[in-house]
């Protein structure tokens, strides 16, 4: 039970790392682009080229970096939790909901909550 947490922390952090690693280093092909003219082809085209996709990677990747070790944990999920939200909203308004029930998304959500959960004490403190 104890080492539950470690395990949800490397596995997102992983997630999180190896994704933004895809995109900043050209490990891999890139994913087709969205139809000319739609939502998010629109969204994309001001996205990519202006540099902030890949301030948002590197948030990614600092954010991976800092979930997978247990002592700066919550600082990663303090990168992070913008990021999954942005993510949600992507799929709900502008790709009109769908991928926003894949399988993927459903698991990166439910283990930052989880995490968040395991870590509520130290959030609180933050409050005053």
């Amino acid at each position: 039970m104890k080492h539950i947490p470690n395990i949800v922390g490397g596995l997102l952090g992983l997630m999180f790392v190896f994704a933004a690693s895809m995109v900043l280093f050209k490990l891999g092909p890139t994913p087709p682009a969205p139809p000319e003219g739609s939502p998010p082809a629109h969204f994309m085209a001001a996205f990519g080229p202006t540099g902030y996709l890949t301030f948002v990677k590197v948030c990614e990747l600092v954010g991976g970096i800092l979930v997978a070790i247990p002592r700066t944990r919550n600082f990663g999920l303090l990168i992070l939790g913008p990021i999954i939200i942005n993510i949600i909203a992507f799929h709900g308004f502008v790709t009109a909901g769908v991928g926003l029930l894949s399988p993927m998304l459903i698991l990166i959500c439910l283990a930052a909550l989880y995490l968040l959960w395991v870590g509520r004490r130290q959030f609180l403190a933050l409050k005053n």
